[in-house]
Formats: structure tokens, sequence, C-alpha cells
């Protein structure tokens, strides 16, 4: 079956083009949840209600565009709803910190800890890092999607990076001491 006639047939309430359709995004979707849930029970729990959520509006999608990318942006926007009712975007102090950049020239840090440590960041943090740099949305438009500033999108932004820089450079610190080098 084609992925228009999927589509079409979801529209229908067809559940079993529903089943298939959740066999065939769920790996992708989750791992968007992922990114922007606090642990992988959040992530279980955001990816539940975002497929009722795109199984309701599936009639919305008109072909324009890619599925996939509509799909995110509903999985996205429905955890973001999450944590706006959650009411956790409180505003930051809005003086807007030079974006620090957070390199990693050590191949020793795993894809694991940088999730690890990502995940740790306090929600705004978290949400602001997350579409920014991993997702590549400008400050404009996660200023308009989190009902905050621009400046307090840049802010949490900078925060983000420093906290993840502290971490990576007390995990190297650790690692060194763990591993005294042999003279």
């Amino acid at each position: 079956m084609d992925l228009k006639q999927l589509i079409n047939d979801c529209k229908n309430n067809n559940r079993t083009a529903q089943e298939q359709l959740y066999r065939l995004y769920s790996p992708k979707l989750f791992a968007v949840c992922l990114k922007y849930s606090r642990n992988y029970t959040e992530a279980q729990d955001n990816l539940q209600d975002g497929f009722l959520i795109i199984f309701q509006k599936i009639e919305q999608f008109s072909f324009k565009g890619s599925f996939d990318g509509w799909l995110k942006r509903v999985m996205i926007n429905n955890v973001l709803q999450q944590y706006r009712n959650q009411t956790f975007l409180s505003l930051v102090n809005e003086d807007v910190i030079d974006e620090c950049e957070v390199e990693i020239d050590d191949e020793a840090i795993s894809l694991e800890f940088l999730m690890k440590i990502i995940q740790e960041l306090p929600d705004r943090y978290r949400l602001v890092f997350n579409l920014y740099v991993i997702d590549g949305f400008p400050h404009a438009e996660i200023a308009e999607m989190l009902s905050i500033n621009i400046g307090t999108s840049k802010s949490n932004l900078a925060r983000a990076r420093m906290i993840l820089k502290e971490k990576i450079e007390q995990y190297k610190n650790e690692e060194t001491k763990s591993f005294p080098s042999a003279k």
C-alpha cells in the first residue's frame, strides 16, 4: 500500500491503516519525543498522546509538503503543549547572554552521554536547545511556539549551552582522574 492510500485510509478512520501508520512512524517520532521529554516514560506518554492528535487531525493534511515534516510538527507541538499546560515556562531575566558555543572536540564523549545531559536540562532550556540546535528553528519561531519573547529564547539557549559545557568539562575531568596518563 502506498503512503497516499495509507493516509486516505487513516482519514476514513480505518483502524488497520492507523496501526500500520503507527508502526511505520513511531520509531522516528519516538526519537522526537525523547529529545523533548524529561525521560523515557514521559516520551512514551507523549508519543501516545501525539498519535491520538495525529489521527484526529490527519484530515488537515492536504498532501502539500512532506508528510514526515507534518507528523514531526504535530508531535513537537503536542509535547510543547504538555509543557505549556504545566506552566513551567516562567519568565527569566531577559538579559541576553552572549551565546557560548559548546564544542566537542573529543570523540570519547558518547551520544548516550550527550542525550542524557540534554534530557537533564531544565525544561525550558531543553526545549529551546532542541528546537534551535537540533531542529534548526529560528528564535522568532521558538518564541512564538513557547509563548515567550525572542530575548528569553536566546537567553535560555545560552544558559543551556553553559550548563552543557560545564557538564562536559566535569565529565572530561572525571575521565582523566579515572585514567591517569602513564609516565
